[in-house]
């Protein structure tokens, strides 16, 4: 994979080196030993792993599969197939599926850019351009009844007054920010780390700091109140499905583990 180098024959790596050579945590390559997928082979006479050729192979594979957005259940599955042909199939599937999403995305890009041309302030974008940008989900009875709900309270206010004042650059920082928050949640739960995890927590606190620095003001303990509603309305819920299945739920549980954290 691109930036990796070759694996010498014989060698061997410790977590930390491996951590380093293919891009992954150390954490990450703990709970794959933990689970059973990857297994270091040998150990040193101190009694650290070590990674051998055939160790890093494996391994080449998993992060690969794990890029696609296999679950580590379906990669352990593909890499005990006996068939030799079992993987390639696979690959050139993904192949066609990930060209898929590409041309899907670009046709968002195109769809952003229209919306940032119009600057996203003072300037009402039409009902289709509105779902171009914001998905099949988006209607006007969505966006006046999050007026009807919150439309008297401080914080939409607050919001209000700052937004406002955003043109097209501030939009765009915002969405990248937003894309970058939820990737990471996305990595660590398809990484099998749990909701509690430092790196889940980690992206809930990322989270409610964006609001609270683009919006407005946000407490730990009243992004409890958002978390919940991203599993009780089914509408927020498809946001993050749409991204990673069960994504809702564990963005939910973070939330409340980083609120927890939070509160000592």
């Amino acid at each position: 994979m691109d930036g990796q180098r070759p694996v010498t024959t014989g060698e061997r790596l410790t977590v930390g080196q491996v951590a380093e050579r293919f891009g992954v945590t150390v954490r990450t390559l703990h709970h794959y030993d933990h689970v059973g997928l990857l297994r270091p082979s040998e150990r040193s006479a101190g009694g650290y792993r070590l990674y051998t050729e055939e160790d890093l192979l494996r391994l080449r594979h998993v992060v690969v599969y794990r890029r696609l957005g296999l679950p580590l259940e379906r990669i352990e599955e593909l890499l005990a197939a006996e068939e030799p042909g079992a993987v390639l199939a696979h690959l050139r599937r993904q192949r066609e599926s990930v060209l898929s999403r590409l041309a899907e995305l670009a046709d968002l890009v195109t769809a952003i850019d229209r919306a940032l041309e119009k600057e996203m302030t003072g300037i009402d974008l039409t009902p289709q351009e509105r779902r171009e940008l914001f998905g099949e989900g988006f209607s006007d009875e969505y966006a006046a009844e999050a007026e009807r709900r919150w439309g008297d309270t401080d914080a939409w206010e607050q919001s209000r007054r700052r937004t406002a004042g955003y043109d097209a650059e501030d939009w765009r920082r915002i969405a990248a920010e937003t894309a970058a928050i939820n990737q990471r949640f996305v990595e660590a739960l398809r990484a099998g780390l749990p909701a509690t995890s430092a790196e889940a927590m980690d992206a809930a606190e990322a989270a409610r700091r964006q609001i609270h620095d683009r919006f407005y003001d946000l407490s730990p303990e009243f992004h409890r109140a958002l978390g919940d509603m991203y599993v009780a309305d089914p509408r927020f819920t498809s946001t993050y499905e749409d991204l990673a299945p069960g994504l809702a739920q564990y963005v939910r549980d973070a939330i409340h583990a980083n609120a927890d954290r939070a509160a000592g």
